[in-house]
């Protein structure tokens, strides 16, 4: 087991989640990181779809998608793992488990809530999305 997919959202769960990877794959020699931000392509009403061209959500989507991503490879960096990173758009579950399988993931680490934050719950609902949807092991952090 040496390939880990990473979602990171930019909450703080994420990165949480992200410093075990990074624990976890320097103990094991020849690990991957694969750190992947995934958001939903965006429904505009029509009144505003009209106005807004569907190039340029896009764009501020994967803009902001991107500083995540940046923020995150900055805590993978200086650890010597090795690491790839990718912006995704779908549904974010089921993106997330399909993107950890077709690239040949072992397993996936994850926060337990995402940036929606904290609930009563012991996971969020797109942690417990990715749990019914991979068949792969799925680490969820605290």
């Amino acid at each position: 087991m040496n390939s880990f997919l990473v979602p990171v959202d930019g909450s703080s769960a994420a990165l949480r989640a992200l410093r075990e990877a990074v624990r976890l794959a320097t103990r094991i020699p020849g690990s991957t990181l694969h750190l992947v931000h995934v958001h939903e392509p965006p429904r505009l009403p029509e009144g505003i779809a009209a106005h807004v061209p569907g190039a340029e959500v896009d764009a501020l989507l994967r803009r902001d998608a991107e500083a995540v991503l940046d923020r995150a490879e900055g805590e993978v960096q200086d650890s010597g793992v090795r690491y790839t990173r990718a912006v995704l758009s779908g549904p974010v579950a089921q993106t997330i488990a399909a993107h950890a399988e077709r690239i040949g993931c072992d397993a996936l680490v994850m926060g337990r809530h995402g940036i929606t934050g904290e609930g009563d719950l012991p996971a969020g609902s797109v942690a417990l999305k990715v749990l019914r949807a991979s068949a792969l092991p799925v680490i969820l952090v605290r």
